[in-house]
């Protein structure tokens, strides 16, 4: 068993002689009492104040704040059962902040239905009595009862490590699940916004300036149709390329919307297209028993075709290489090339938006690109069954 295992935190047996362990506890013990009355007064005061000014605008936004400062009590104390008591316990998630365009109401609420501070403060509450009874059974014991105190101070520090392992833990993986999806929510919408912009953009400055062309140049034919037949054929030819020119266009952003292929013929068939337009020569392969999720199989095949334009842009490959397997419950992805390597998740790519949009998912982003090369990148879906998924429809990330 490693140094660092938790159960060597934990202390040697009570006996009768006075080791070191036994000497934290009664110092633990004894500081019970001022903390307990510090915590139940400030729980006292925030709950009594608090409700009292519910009816005012200031009420509930100062319970939201005392909430937050009834963590920094969870905190301390944490700290000390982890010094004095070997207590080793995770700190809760973060409370998650809400985007400035969320509002007031939001950080209100969010800070309203905070469960750590909550548990932090029934902790504070509940602990007054407590404080009051094992501070004085210690100094009975520290004069009267010296030869058993060992052991007296063991079972009452045993449950007080019950007591900060119930109140003051995470809440298992619940919570933190939680507030990760809700940091999470933020980048989705974000994502889905600046999605919607790039779409709005390329109709704005390609398809619709050309039909606008296109019906310019109709009308210019239309009125020299009888005066300069041969000039108004000449404009009917060159409005007609344009018009097979934004057609191509329109094709190419519906495709970067959601491609038909995917959708009729599944990943093996949308990679194979993806990586025939590549400037570099790729291998794709594709090995699946089945298909996943329509919002996985989207994800999946934009994260490939992303990582596919970066090879195209900046890695100077020779070949490349896409690989789909599934792993148990999970959608494995991994885009290798033989070029000169050096990217980062921060070297302004798309590698951090991609990590970004996994982890919005619940997957995984791994990169490995070394100077010289080659360049692996690693990514991991949860994998749902499209039959489990139903009719469901969500735009890929």
């Amino acid at each position: 068993m490693s140094p660092s295992s938790p159960d060597n935190d934990r202390p040697p047996p009570a006996r009768f002689a006075f080791d070191p362990w036994t000497w934290k506890e009664i110092a633990y013990l004894l500081a019970n009492l001022p903390m307990a009355v510090a915590g139940f007064v400030y729980t006292v005061f925030l709950i009594g104040v608090g409700a009292g000014l519910s009816v005012t605008v200031i009420g509930l936004p100062l319970l939201a704040l005392g909430l937050q400062g009834a963590r920094g009590i969870g905190r301390l104390e944490r700290g000390r059962a982890r010094g004095m008591l070997g207590v080793r316990i995770e700190e809760p998630s973060p409370m998650a902040r809400s985007r400035r365009d969320q509002g007031f109401f939001t950080w209100l609420w969010a800070g309203l239905k905070d469960p750590v501070g909550w548990r932090a403060l029934l902790y504070s509450f509940i602990r007054l009595p407590w404080g009051v009874a094992t501070f004085a059974v210690t100094l009975v014991g520290l004069f009267v009862l010296w030869p058993v105190l060992p052991y007296i101070a063991r079972g009452l520090t045993n449950a007080d490590r019950a007591m900060v392992r119930g109140l003051l833990s995470p809440s298992d993986e619940l919570e933190r699940r939680i507030a990760e999806l809700e940091s999470d929510r933020g980048v989705v919408v974000d994502t889905a916004a600046a999605d919607l912009r790039r779409i709005e953009r390329d109709l704005h400055d390609g398809a619709q300036a050309r039909l606008v062309a296109l019906a310019m140049g109709l009308g210019l034919a239309k009125e020299k149709l009888t005066d300069d037949p041969e000039a108004a054929a000449r404009m009917v030819d060159e409005a007609h390329g344009e018009v097979k020119v934004a057609l191509q266009e329109l094709r190419d952003l519906a495709r970067g919307i959601h491609p038909a292929v995917l959708t009729d013929r599944g990943l093996d068939a949308a990679l194979s297209a993806i990586a025939s337009r590549c400037t570099v020569p790729v291998t794709v392969t594709v090995t699946l028993s089945g298909r996943p999720a329509e919002a996985i199989e989207g994800i999946a095949y934009f994260t490939v075709s992303e990582l596919l334009q970066n090879v195209s842009k900046h890695s100077r490959a020779a070949a490349a290489s896409v690989d789909v397997w599934r792993e148990g419950d999970r959608l494995m992805l991994q885009v290798r090339d033989d070029g000169r390597g050096g990217a980062r998740l921060d070297g302004g790519t798309g590698m951090s938006g991609l990590a970004e949009r996994l982890g919005a998912v619940d997957g995984l982003f791994v990169l490995d690109s070394p100077e010289g090369g080659p360049t692996t990148v690693t990514a991991e879906l949860p994998w749902r069954d499209r039959a489990e998924a139903g009719t469901e429809r969500v735009g890929a990330a």
